[in-house]
């Protein structure tokens, strides 16, 4: 049944579609492009899945901020977005919808500036794939190919010249008058309804909260364009002479690509918070019980998972209003008005306490859900005479 196996030549199989393979795995590689090129490891010599993804006309000024609503309590600050930096620090995607959390935001004056981490899953990537430049060129050499030799050579140098026109350092501006900054709260409203309030000082949030991130690159843009210029010849005359090779290296450079490509996936999936090297800042959760008249309550997860609830959570942390009003986290609505009037005066009382050792809090308890409800049946109630 399977004689035909027999009679076929193997001799003159052809891989020329192996320059394909060299050009594909955008999405993967572009997830990290930016951290990446952060790192000095940008500038190894390696084999690069999809290096075209990397030769860009313009590069980006900033690092991609998040969806996210930024209210500072004190000052009254408002941003409809989160920058990239303060979202990787939180991690704020394991936020459940309608949940709040509260923490503690210092800065180690000792540890180094945000940077890539040395030791993350990028800097691997970037050793395998330098091996498997090494492994390529010996290959290469012993089956005295040279259209291999020198595919490798364009294909693996192409990254360096990538390194060297992407690399650049972040900026984040700090606080340069040197006074008392008393602390403060930013409160952070996502789209699932969750609320993550950040007590830090000023400073800290002048750097992660309301100034932009900005790339400083170590080459202008006109160098920039030219190295890309240059890049985008090597990587054609680079498959070209790939596409001339020997069927074994041929046959090696299928699997280098295959195996690059999947760990470049595997890369792209895992926590982009393992990509940093975040040292510079400390983030203490605080939590919190919930108490009436001196004992403690628990919530029911049924009836009190809810934007309303997660509000007045929020509201009796910070034991203020005003940013919620500031910023239209709450509906337009008389009601809802009354209903801040009403959750300014219970969380302004002094139920309060925090523990000096864990720094845990405890929150008085208030059903504003209820209170809510009777809210609006007098507003509807007035609306029907």
């Amino acid at each position: 049944m399977l004689d035909f196996l027999k009679d076929a030549d193997f001799n003159n199989l052809q891989l020329d579609i192996v320059g394909f393979l060299a050009i594909l795995g955008e999405a993967s590689v572009l997830a990290n492009a930016q951290v990446s090129s952060l790192s000095q490891f940008s500038f190894l010599p390696r084999l690069l899945p999809a290096p075209q993804a990397l030769i860009r006309v313009e590069r980006p000024e900033r690092l991609e901020p998040y969806t996210g609503k930024l209210v500072g309590s004190h000052s009254g600050n408002i941003k409809n977005e989160l920058n990239h930096v303060a979202h990787i620090l939180h991690n704020d995607e394991s936020l459940e919808a309608y949940s709040v959390k509260c923490v503690r935001l210092t800065k180690n004056p000792n540890a180094p500036k945000v940077k890539a981490s040395l030791n993350g899953p990028l800097t691997w990537l970037s050793l395998i794939g330098c091996g498997m430049s090494v492994a390529l060129t010996v290959l290469s050499i012993k089956e005295k190919d040279g259209m291999a030799l020198i595919a490798t050579i364009l294909l693996s140098c192409l990254s360096t010249l990538i390194g060297i026109g992407s690399k650049w350092q972040l900026e984040l501006p700090e606080r340069k008058v040197d006074r008392f900054v008393p602390l403060s709260d930013v409160i952070i409203k996502y789209p699932q309804g969750s609320f993550l309030v950040v007590q830090c000082d000023e400073g800290v949030q002048r750097e992660l909260y309301w100034a932009k991130e900005k790339c400083n690159y170590m080459v202008g843009i006109q160098t920039y364009r030219l190295i890309s210029l240059v890049g985008t010849l090597m990587l054609m005359f680079g498959v070209i002479f790939l596409a001339n090779a020997q069927l074994t290296l041929q046959l090696a450079y299928a699997a280098a690509y295959i195996l690059l490509n999947a760990a470049y996936w595997v890369v792209a999936a895992l926590p982009p918070r393992l990509h940093w090297d975040l040292s510079k800042y400390h983030v203490q959760e605080i939590e919190y019980d919930v108490e009436d008249h001196g004992e403690k309550v628990t919530l029911d997860e049924e009836r009190d998972k809810n934007y309303t609830e997660a509000l007045w959570t929020a509201i009796a942390i910070t034991q203020s209003v005003g940013w919620a009003r500031n910023a239209d986290i709450a509906p337009k609505a008389k009601a809802w008005g009354d209903w801040l009037d009403k959750a300014e005066e219970m969380a302004g009382l002094p139920v309060q306490k925090r523990d000096p050792k864990t720094q845990r809090l405890t929150l008085p308890y208030w059903d504003c859900q209820t209170a809510l409800s009777e809210y609006l049946n007098i507003d509807a109630a007035a609306i029907n005479v």
